[in-house]
């Protein structure tokens, strides 16, 4: 792959966490806010918490190079890696 395309996509997948997480704060600090307010309860806040936390983290992984081991390219780099060490 091109270097320039794979450090877009890395670029582009970083920024995607970034809105996402900021978007996920908003919701969040809203609902917070009608649960104390109008609910006197904070079941909906938990809940949304939860499974939206889960998309944020999923998309933190894959931001930041955890996506790299399930990444095609993974074994090519663990050969590359173990012929360097050979080397040494």
């Amino acid at each position: 792959m091109d270097m320039r395309k794979e450090a877009e996509r890395r670029v582009d997948a970083k920024i995607e966490f970034q809105e996402n997480l900021y978007k996920y704060l908003i919701v969040n600090l809203i609902i917070a806010i009608v649960s104390i307010y109008f609910l006197q309860s904070f079941w909906l806040l938990f809940f949304v918490m939860f499974f939206w936390g889960i998309g944020v983290l999923e998309k933190f992984f894959k931001a930041y190079s955890f996506h790299d081991l399930a990444g095609h390219d993974y074994r090519e780099k663990m050969i590359n890696n173990e012929i360097s060490k050979m080397g040494d």
